[in-house]
């Protein structure tokens, strides 16, 4: 048998390879959407008259790493809190985005316990990845872009 033949080829990615991926791809379309590197600090707000603005905050900004909140100017009715509210972390260099966690004061230890297994923790980070994936595209469908992402500061404050 030949050594071509004895090497194999996975064509599909693994998981961990498959999430990187998905961080990447969000980060292009967050930056696409709202190009957040470009924005100063303070708060956003993107209207497309559809009645759901889209709330965009800047929470830090780093040489590196942009710290975002997004969410829709609705309140949850259980938390009092924005929802669904994500919490984004971009990585300038890598040219990646995750999601730090998906509810307004919740880390991840408090959702999934303090010494979560890692396969639990992949998981839910996987499940994160993929919600902020289909609400960026999700968004772009709908209209929202930089064009459309007024400072909160000219507008009233999201109800």
């Amino acid at each position: 048998m030949s050594a071509v033949a004895a090497i194999r080829i996975d064509p599909l990615p693994g998981r961990f390879a498959y999430l990187m991926g998905l961080y990447a791809e969000n980060y292009h379309r967050l930056a696409r959407l709202f190009a957040p590197h470009e924005l100063g600090a303070g708060s956003f707000v993107s209207s497309v008259d559809d009645g759901l603005d889209v709330r965009l905050d800047m929470v830090e900004r780093h040489r590196y790493t942009l710290e975002l909140h997004l969410t829709y100017c609705i309140t949850d009715a259980h938390t009092g809190g924005p929802s669904p509210a994500a919490w984004l972390r971009m990585y300038r260099d890598a040219h990646v985005a995750e999601v730090t966690h998906c509810h307004p004061g919740q880390r991840l230890w408090r959702e999934l316990g303090p010494f979560a297994p890692v396969k639990t923790v992949f998981q839910h980070r996987m499940r994160m990845a993929t919600f902020l994936n289909r609400w960026l595209e999700y968004l772009a469908e709908q209209g929202h872009s930089r064009a459309t992402l007024l400072a909160l500061t000219a507008l009233p404050a999201c109800a």
